[in-house]
């Protein structure tokens, strides 16, 4: 949490200073130069000075303020010309007011600004030259109290400066590690919403691309088959459009909303067969070997299930040459669910397309988030692999 004086605004910290040690030193030296000057008046007893004494009181009272309206610029320059300042009004006698009020402003202002080493040796050079001036036979010694005094209060100047320095350093490390998660969110979000619109378009798309191939080539020689690549296309589109509103719905969700709920309705391992079915009729031959109880594996896993398969079939489709078959198998071996996707298509040559690698970057990336991995290759008996494997609670043991 940041300190409540780092939220003022910027007028406030210099300014506040600058009247405060004016208001408290110069009517002080004012008065008792007018006491000094005018030896008939009234004003007596504690502000009575010597004329020499209070025009040097007066004078140091008014460059007090002067100069620390430059802290924020110059803050060495300052405190070094405040504490020198100080140590020439101590010297001048008990009856002149010294100004601790801007020396506890210029000190502990400067250490905060970053002028540490300004602050330390200026303020020990002045303290050390007026002690030693002081045991000069113009001055007189000084009593041990006032020796005391002094010394402890420029050590607690210094340490209260040290102490809102540090105080500032943590704040201001705790805003950057804010904005830095910050950022984290919003790059885990963008990454988020790229994955899930990935997974929305990309399969209804190539589902499109295929019908419409396939419509445009029997189009003449057998048009009740182009209707149904038609009719196919259509509710392609549909589901596919249905899918990006339902995103752009929760985009656009007020304030307050779950930033964690899904992005469209999130399909489960009961889906997986209208999944199949869709892509059988581009003419892919899809067989599912599926030996895992529904009921028995978490939502997110099920989720990341059928995101693989979908993009594994999509990428069949898409890039696998040749490819007339392909099997998906689940199967689940105590605490752990394998998936298996296989193809007896040939990979085109080259690197993989910028979609493609979208779509296995995002393929790892849900296995990876639920602590498992996948893998995606050439397999040696032929055709193109994919194969998952996702961690699952510990099955239940029945009682006997």
């Amino acid at each position: 949490m940041l300190p409540p004086w780092m939220h003022m605004p910027r007028w406030v910290t210099l300014w506040l200073p600058v009247a405060i040690t004016f208001i408290v030193q110069v009517p002080i030296a004012v008065i008792r130069l007018r006491t000094s000057l005018l030896p008939g008046s009234a004003v007596g007893g504690l502000f009575e000075a010597r004329p020499r004494e209070a025009i040097i009181s007066f004078v140091l009272a008014v460059l007090a303020p002067i100069v620390l309206a430059a802290a924020r610029r110059y803050p060495g320059p300052v405190v070094a010309i405040i504490s020198a300042a100080a140590s020439a009004d101590l010297l001048f006698g008990h009856n002149v007011s010294p100004p601790y009020v801007a020396l506890a402003f210029a000190l502990v202002g400067a250490i905060v600004r970053g002028a540490r080493v300004w602050a330390w040796v200026s303020t020990s050079i002045a303290w050390v030259v007026a002690l030693t001036i002081a045991m000069l036979p113009p001055f007189g010694a000084w009593t041990p109290g006032r020796v005391a005094v002094t010394t402890l209060g420029i050590l607690l100047l210094l340490g209260i400066g040290e102490g809102l320095r540090s105080r500032m350093e943590r704040a201001r490390e705790y805003v950057r590690e804010q904005r830095e998660r910050q950022r984290n969110q919003v790059q885990a979000e963008r990454v988020r919403i790229a994955r899930e619109l990935h997974d929305v378009l990309a399969h209804s798309l190539s589902q499109i691309n295929v019908q419409a191939g396939v419509g445009l080539h029997l189009m003449e020689r057998q048009p009740e088959k182009a209707a149904d690549a038609l009719a196919s296309i259509k509710e392609t589109s549909k589901t596919a459009l249905d899918e990006v509103r339902a995103v752009l719905g929760v985009l656009r969700a007020e304030r307050g909303a779950d930033p964690s709920a899904p992005l469209v309705p999130e399909p489960d391992l009961d889906r997986l067969d209208g999944l199949i079915a869709s892509v059988r009729a581009t003419g892919l031959r899809v067989t599912l070997d599926d030996r895992v109880a529904h009921d028995t594996v978490p939502k997110p896993v099920q989720l990341a299930v059928y995101r693989v398969v979908q993009e594994s079939l999509t990428n069949v489709q898409r890039h696998a040459i040749g490819a007339r078959t392909a099997t998906v198998t689940l199967v689940r071996a105590g605490s752990r669910l394998h998936l298996d996707v296989l193809d007896d298509g040939t990979s085109a040559p080259g690197p993989a397309s910028e979609s493609g690698g979208r779509g296995l970057l995002g393929m790892r990336e849900r296995a990876e988030l639920l602590g498992g991995h996948l893998t995606a290759g050439p397999a040696p008996e032929g055709g193109f692999r994919v194969s998952a494997e996702l961690p699952l609670p510990e099955p239940i043991p029945e009682e006997s």
